[in-house]
């Protein structure tokens, strides 16, 4: 069907309202997703799959996205390695298809488990090499005040990276987020002893 002047008019960029409501909603994952330190185009990709009803083949990805067969492929691997995209066939064809994990929860709490858990298990590590290097340094007869102090702050740290950990686990595996293991953190960091 033709377009009309007044369609124009209103659609300045000449897309199918379709078209144009998938890339607003892709541009918004993309930006999401980069805020949060990934590429903007892993959410621009992850979203239009998501949107779409069947799974796309990488040419039609990169059609609709404005994207280099490069880098749609590489984008494509790294979703598949957080585990939010699925590559499959169809009988009888040897393209690729991909489709996006529908299961928004499922995806959310892979990517905490990966990410936000492991970054917490790396600072406690520090942490407690950290508390290592300084007790025999604040243990010391006579040791600066300042030793002290660093060491109890130290610990602070490493017991609010503990209550971090409790909190992200809760969400990852149960759904959950109780805050009462920060609240009691927060009690204990701000009494004097």
């Amino acid at each position: 069907m033709p377009r009309r002047p007044a369609d124009d008019a209103e659609n300045p960029g000449g897309l199918e309202p379709a078209h144009e409501a998938e890339l607003l909603a892709a541009e918004a994952v993309g930006g999401l997703i980069e805020f949060w330190g990934f590429k903007r185009q892993m959410g621009r990709i992850w979203t239009l799959l998501y949107l779409s009803a069947d799974p796309l083949p990488a040419h039609v990805i990169c059609e609709r996205l404005k994207l280099s067969a490069g880098a749609a492929s590489m984008t494509l691997a790294e979703l598949e390695h957080w585990g939010v995209v699925h590559r499959g066939r169809r009988a009888g064809e040897r393209r690729d298809y991909f489709g996006a994990e529908t299961d928004i929860w499922k995806m959310v709490s892979h990517v905490w488990r990966e990410r936000e858990l492991r970054q917490i298990e790396r600072a406690q590590q520090a942490f407690d090499r950290a508390r290592a290097l300084m007790e025999p340094l604040a243990a010391k007869k006579g040791a600066r005040r300042a030793h002290q102090v660093k060491l109890a702050r130290i610990r602070q740290l490493a017991a609010l990276a503990k209550v971090g950990e409790a909190l992200a686990r809760l969400v990852v595996d149960q759904g959950k987020l109780d805050l009462s293991p920060l609240r009691a953190w927060r009690s204990a960091a701000n009494d004097p002893e």
